[in-house]
């Protein structure tokens, strides 16, 4: 067996992050072969990962973030199991790292952002790495971007919730305006920017639903169509973006305040990610 000094120790953690104890324990089952030992710390990840697999991800952190010029943004959530790791000083500086790396780098893939390298390694061998030092099921559950002449980016307090909002030109007051309705996402929820961008199914769904609603209220087979139609346009009102109630003056739509900063501003894209979905 060879003889494993506290210094050959530090710099296994340096290179991989893991616990000393890990480190310790991965170069005494590996005889002192620190790639062996890189390995055999990322089976250990792995091995944790996949044992833990069936556990509830429910925690964790959620951010959004974009470039100096407001053209490019990401959100990205990283789940755990509980609250304790979530908040913990290497996950949450994990997590920042992707986003500045994502930015910098402007990833529009989630497999990209997976190889990003952090500080000499990818973030999926860091994540794995803290994996087998916290015990907890961990993955980078979702990942987001826009790009578009104006991108905003809102964090609601306790990062368990982020959004994106992308409007279609750069004027004055629109980087503002922006942010409001980034906002506005992460307040109200809407199913898509516009009635138009709404799934057909989804239409039909409120359709039907308004059909049984009118029939079971006794009215006339006539007026059945016309009612499920009233629905579904509150239905609009509620569930869509720009017709939506805007959160801070409700005497106004979201897309009559974002016509008040220019009549040719609009929004054209949102995202918007939460734990627990």
């Amino acid at each position: 067996m060879a003889n494993i000094t506290a210094s050959e120790v530090n710099k296994l953690r340096q290179m991989t992050g893991a616990g000393m104890m890990d480190c310790k324990a991965a170069l005494i089952e590996t005889d002192g072969d620190f790639e062996k030992a890189i390995d055999f710390l990322r089976k250990k990840g792995q091995k944790v990962a996949n044992k833990r697999a069936d556990k509830e991800a429910n925690e964790g952190i959620v951010i959004a973030a974009v470039n100096a010029d407001h053209t490019f943004g990401v959100v990205v959530r990283i789940s755990c199991e509980t609250d304790f790791v979530a908040k913990n000083e290497e996950f949450t500086s994990l997590a920042n790292k992707l986003v500045a790396g994502a930015i910098a780098g402007s990833v529009k893939e989630k497999e990209a952002a997976l190889n990003l390298v952090i500080d000499g390694h990818s973030f999926a061998d860091q994540l794995t790495n803290l994996i087998g030092k916290t015990g907890e099921k961990m993955e980078l559950s979702g990942y987001e971007f826009i790009e578009a002449p104006v991108v905003s980016a809102y964090n609601h307090q306790g990062n368990r919730l982020a959004t994106l909002l992308s409007l279609n030109m750069k004027v004055e007051g629109a980087i503002e305006v922006a942010h409001e309705i980034a906002m506005q996402v992460a307040a109200m929820n809407p199913i898509s920017v516009s009635a138009d961008n709404v799934p057909a199914d989804v239409i039909e769904r409120e359709l039907e639903i308004g059909r049984d609603q009118a029939r079971a209220e006794g009215k006339p087979e006539a007026m059945v169509e016309k009612i499920a139609q009233g629905k579904l346009n509150k239905f609009y009102k509620e569930s869509t973006l720009l017709q939506q109630d805007f959160i801070r003056d409700a005497k106004k739509t979201v897309a009559q305040r974002i016509a008040e900063v220019n009549s040719g501003l609009t929004a054209t894209c949102f995202k918007r990610l939460q734990l627990g979905e």
